[in-house]
């Protein structure tokens, strides 16, 4: 069976693919951009350009996640290169207004990013054929409530590039032979509401059989993700860190949102300006919308965001989510929901110190009492400051679960930190062209028949 895992050794040779075109594409540039007299008396400004483009582009290359392709569609791969040789630009371009009183050619990096840009993009089409080639179709077996399983299913059914075709569900694991029917299938899924008893007997299982096994985590296995062994005279026992980041963390957090938010403010100005006037005009009304939202300890404070729903909207309603095709959302509002040109005027919070740039999205108190009478853990995303960003925005969609944003949000309260903060802001430019990470809520869901696929026929399903 061939395991999933993107080999090291595949890897290694992305990698040094990658250092061989950017160095070739800085080359070609330098020479067809610059003359041979300018190269010869610049020799060590321009060759020592080259290595700090490499460190550079290898980084962002690594945090975009092009370097375990296997189980990514083409269209991300191109974004994601795209996003990557973009921010590459942007810092080299920054970096090279410090160098020797300008007098470094800046047509040099434009040519050379646009070059590296397509040769990268080839070079990871090639990887991923390659890929796609080794890797054949895995069969599935779900194992969770039939409410789980359908949820999983509907989301795999969305992902052709993961090659796994769902063969068996198990709903019921006492009363079915799970391990005859596991003899036939590659990957087993564990859904969140599985006892844990049943869990350890699959993952054990899987084991010995080198089958794959896919935990789908619930809150208890998030706190036991950090924990650190310790002991009672010689009994071993784990101790689940504390969900609250240190003061030296909530320090260097803060001061990375005062820079980030400085510099953003700067940027995005034209943008605001132009935002706002483009309201006024298409949508008479109050440019700004406010509205309470929940922060740190459960500190309620007032967001601000250019309007994007029609006046009043909520009048005859109440408070709801916003869903697809929402009728509530004007014209100009849908496109702003979707480039994110809406959540601007949050820098202002930031900048107040009601939020940070990355943390968990602030939620409305009318919907934190429900989350919170439902999964009472919704408790812990109020140890940090609400963000602008998170890593349920990079990972998950607009239209996650509230349990699945949340595993996400509990998972970045548990990495916190300034490296982990730098990497959710530079992944989020590829969220901005991402058109199912703002879809509203209430997607329209495939049925899945449980009948068809449980172990306990004799009929078997596919995709």
């Amino acid at each position: 069976m061939h395991t999933r895992n993107f080999p090291k050794s595949r890897k290694l040779i992305l990698f040094l693919g990658d250092m061989a075109l950017i160095a070739a594409a800085y080359i070609i540039a330098t020479g067809i951009v610059l003359d041979r007299e300018i190269i010869i008396n610049n020799i060590y400004l321009y060759s020592g350009m080259l290595p700090v483009i490499m460190i550079i582009s290898g980084l962002l290359l690594n945090i975009n996640g092009l370097y375990s392709i296997a189980k990514k569609g083409f269209a991300e791969i191109i974004l994601s290169t795209a996003v990557a040789t973009l921010c590459t630009f942007i810092l080299v371009m920054a970096l090279s207004f410090f160098i020797q009183e300008f007098s470094y050619s800046r047509s040099v990096v434009t040519f050379s990013c646009t070059l590296q840009a397509i040769l990268h993009t080839l070079w990871r089409y090639i990887g991923w054929r390659l890929e796609q080639k080794l890797h054949s179709r895995r069969t599935v077996m779900l194992m969770g409530t039939a409410e789980e399983c359908d949820h999983v299913y509907n989301r795999l059914r969305l992902q052709p590039q993961l090659n796994l075709k769902l063969k068996y569900i198990c709903t019921d694991m006492e009363q079915s032979d799970w391990r005859k029917a596991a003899k036939d299938i590659d990957v087993i899924i564990l859904c969140p509401e599985l006892r844990h008893r049943y869990k350890v007997a699959v993952i054990n299982y899987c084991h010995q059989t080198g089958k794959t096994a896919l935990l789908i985590p619930n809150t208890y296995e998030i706190f036991c993700t950090g924990a650190v062994l310790d002991k009672i005279d010689d009994i071993p026992v784990f101790r689940p860190q504390s969900l609250y980041p240190s003061l030296e963390v909530r320090t260097l957090k803060r001061l990375l949102d005062i820079v980030v938010a400085g510099i953003g403010f700067i940027c995005a100005l034209p943008f605001m300006t132009i935002t706002a006037i483009a309201i006024k005009i298409f949508d008479p009304g109050p440019i700004l919308y406010s509205q309470i939202r929940t922060g740190r300890n459960g500190r309620e404070f007032r967001v601000y965001k250019f309007r994007t729903m029609k006046v009043d909207a909520e009048k005859y309603t109440g408070p709801m989510l916003a869903q697809e095709n929402d009728p509530r959302i004007t014209k100009l509002g849908k496109f702003l929901r979707t480039v994110r040109l809406d959540e601007l005027p949050q820098i202002w919070n930031v900048v107040t110190g009601d939020m940070s740039i990355v943390g968990p999205r602030p939620e409305r108190p009318f919907f934190v009492e429900q989350f919170m009478k439902e999964t009472p853990e919704y408790a812990y995303r109020h140890n940090v400051k609400p963000g602008i960003t998170g890593m349920a925005q990079v990972y998950g969609k607009y239209n996650t679960t509230p349990f699945d944003k949340l595993v996400y949000d509990l998972m970045y309260i548990e990495k916190c930190g300034l490296l982990t903060d730098l990497t959710i802001i530079i992944q989020t430019v590829k969220v901005l062209f991402t058109k199912s990470a703002t879809e509203g809520t209430g997607i329209e869901q495939k049925p899945l028949n449980i009948e068809k696929y449980d172990i306990g026929n004799d009929i078997y399903g596919d995709f």
